[in-house]
């Protein structure tokens, strides 16, 4: 198993540098179930933010982006049954898929709640507010 950094996951979904592209394409598709990659959450994290930001991708293009790695047996994605819980409560509300993340693993933590000051958050992914 080998670590993947933010850089080439960004690398091999936006396409967008003919050199690094294609060593990060390369490299993702030698992966094996064998011998796979690790997604660690904070990569995954990092990944989605600059696709978003950067990129412009849209919320069924993240849908589609997350529910394929989680899928294919060549990436393992750090705490997967948490970010499946999380993809789902994306899909499912206008809260963001950090926010969900963030709410999923707090719980799976055992907390009782998650606060927050991000209004959205408390409105959309269950998160109470800091007062």
């Amino acid at each position: 198993m080998i670590g993947l950094d933010t850089n080439i996951l960004v690398r091999y979904f936006a396409q967008d540098d003919p050199v690094q592209s294609a060593k990060a394409t390369s490299c993702i598709e030698s992966l094996t179930q064998d011998s796979p990659g690790l997604v660690s959450a904070t990569a995954l994290v990092e990944m989605l933010w600059v696709l978003r930001s950067c990129y412009g991708m849209q919320k069924a293009e993240i849908l589609r982006l997350l529910e394929g790695m989680l899928r294919t047996k060549n990436l393992l994605v750090e705490h997967s049954a948490t970010v499946w819980r999380s993809v789902l409560a994306f899909r499912n509300s206008n809260a963001d898929f950090e926010d969900c993340l963030i709410q999923a693993s707090c719980e799976d933590a055992g907390c009782k709640y998650t606060l927050t000051f991000d209004q959205n958050a408390v409105k959309t992914a269950g998160m109470r507010l800091l007062r």
